[in-house]
């Protein structure tokens, strides 16, 4: 795993975790690295610290911070065991929750950028999950 320090063309700062860098252009070249702030896809980084393994076998950073994947994985389960999956209509369920229409609830599905802007502009909570921490989708029922 390799973290980014990250700027969005606004000044927002924040910070991304990508399996490689090869992963990151490929992320950016289709426009999703994008700024949770503002939803800004023009984006900058600087490289931090990465991921090295120790001798006694766990992984750890060269500042000594703990191993990603592993906290990427327990992110995951944990969005997976408390969130509601809403799928592509984040966005209107998002909306409806912060309007009191819908009861509230922890939930998590997808948008486009405009979305997430316009969310963002309205004052509606909510915040891209990095590729390393966002669960896939649950599997359907056949």
């Amino acid at each position: 795993m390799i973290r980014y320090a990250l700027q969005c063309d606004e000044g927002h700062g924040f910070e991304g975790w990508f399996s490689s860098s090869e992963d990151y252009e490929s992320q950016e070249e289709r426009g999703l690295v994008e700024c949770p702030h503002c939803g800004s896809v023009a984006v900058t980084r600087a490289v931090m610290a990465p991921a090295v393994r120790t001798t006694k076998g766990r992984e750890t950073s060269t500042n000594g911070e703990p191993d990603m994947e592993a906290v990427a994985r327990k992110v995951r389960a944990h969005i997976r065991k408390n969130y509601d999956y809403v799928g592509p209509d984040f966005a209107s369920e998002a909306r409806a929750i912060h309007e009191g229409e819908k009861p509230e609830r922890l939930i998590y599905g997808e948008t486009t950028p405009e979305e997430r802007a316009k969310l963002a502009e309205d004052g509606v909570p909510c915040a891209p999950l990095p590729e390393p921490f966002a669960p896939t989708p649950p599997k359907k029922a056949n």
